[in-house]
């Protein structure tokens, strides 16, 4: 994909320059080509400025009739209050959303939590990027089907929440073209797809989980 988006949100027109320029730098950021990203509402009530992504990992084709598959899927916020957050230690903040369907028996292993959360860090780590304040939940439920869905094979869905606050670069300006590329690193991740450098070695000795099933059509 050639870029995060093709414009701006309207309300960044009026913001600060430095959320204007954060925001650019995330239209400017290139990614891997499974990585279907586009803008989506942001929350209104959480910060003076926010801007919001929503992002896909795309398995082109490969459905039963060809269709594509999505297997991981998720949302980036970026707020910012220019007179700072004593929450946050900063005046922006990263909040995120990564999900995924995993294989019943990844679902089970009672290290996922752990695993997942290294994954996010992990990624952060693999792309340099400095942060602070880091805090989220990682999630796990299993679906059984019956009557005229017994068919189907019991699915495990993982979600991974976070926020994080990023270092403020010249201008009061975090990278976060960088920060973006981190998460989308850590969808990847979840999506059970191999590391976009496979000769680099993991990341704090995490040991990834068997490669998950594919989700269902789109």
């Amino acid at each position: 994909m050639a870029a995060a988006h093709e414009h701006l949100a309207d309300s960044a027109d009026e913001a600060p320059i430095p959320f204007r320029q954060a925001v650019e730098a995330l239209r400017a950021a290139r990614l891997r080509p499974e990585i279907e990203i586009d803008p989506t509402p942001a929350p209104k009530r959480l910060a003076p400025f926010a801007y919001a992504l929503e992002a896909a990992v795309v398995e082109r084709g490969a459905g039963p009739d060809g269709e594509d598959r999505d297997l991981a899927d998720g949302r980036l916020v970026v707020l910012h209050n220019p007179a700072g957050d004593d929450t946050w230690q900063g005046t922006f903040r990263v909040v995120t959303l990564a999900r995924a369907e995993l294989e019943p028996e990844m679902g089970s292993d009672p290290l996922l939590p752990e695993v997942s959360w290294s994954w996010l860090t992990g990624a952060l780590e693999a792309r340099g990027v400095h942060y602070g304040a880091p805090s989220g939940t990682v999630t796990r439920a299993g679906s059984y089907y019956f009557g005229g869905l017994a068919a189907r094979e019991p699915a495990t869905q993982i979600e991974i929440r976070a926020s994080w606050t990023p270092a403020e670069g010249p201008g009061g300006v975090p990278d976060l073209a960088a920060h973006l590329a981190a998460w989308c690193d850590l969808l990847c991740q979840v999506a059970g797809l191999p590391p976009a450098n496979p000769d680099l070695p993991p990341r704090g000795g995490v040991v990834p989980l068997p490669q998950r099933r594919g989700a269902q059509p789109r």
